[in-house]
């Protein structure tokens, strides 16, 4: 088992896409029945958007483990101990705590604890996914996915080993 850290931040408006943190349904909606179904158009032209955009996009999926299926140049750093990986996570929560939005969010002791469980849930082979809001109007999301496979999506693919 080894774990893979993922990290992206950008407009919160962006991150609320959530069509394209999604992945597509398995089967596309109805083809239009006539060239007036406007809406059945859109609906399939927008699904098509998604299909190809989804596995692309360096936007966090809803569900952690599909960061495995996400560009390989997305993954921050792969570790083997769950100590390591969590260490990164604290690296970056103090990288980026001066510009949390939340003044609650910047206490270094509720940082250190989150750490801490960070590594006690990765060792255990559960996903961390962590959000926070920094500076208006942006956001901060960190992930670090277990692999090898992976407790809830054994089915997917590890990116790098």
């Amino acid at each position: 088992m080894h774990h893979h850290g993922y990290l992206w931040s950008g407009p919160k408006e962006r991150f609320d896409n959530e069509a394209l943190r999604r992945p597509p349904h398995p089967e596309p909606p109805p083809a239009p029945v006539s060239d007036e179904d406007v809406k059945a158009e859109q609906l399939l032209k927008r699904y098509r958007e998604v299909v190809a955009e989804f596995p692309t996009s360096d936007l966090p999926p809803i569900e952690t483990a599909y960061w495995l299926i996400k560009p390989r140049s997305l993954v921050r750093g792969t570790w083997d101990e769950a100590k390591e990986a969590a260490a990164w996570i604290g690296e970056r929560l103090a990288e980026y705590a001066p510009r949390f939005a939340s003044e609650r969010d910047r206490d270094t002791t509720s940082l250190a604890q989150l750490v801490n469980s960070t590594a006690e849930r990765l060792k255990s082979g559960t996903d961390v996914s962590l959000g926070f809001y920094l500076e208006r109007p942006s956001y901060l999301s960190l992930a670090v996915v277990t692999c090898s496979p992976n407790r809830s999506m054994p089915e997917l693919a590890c990116p790098v080993r």
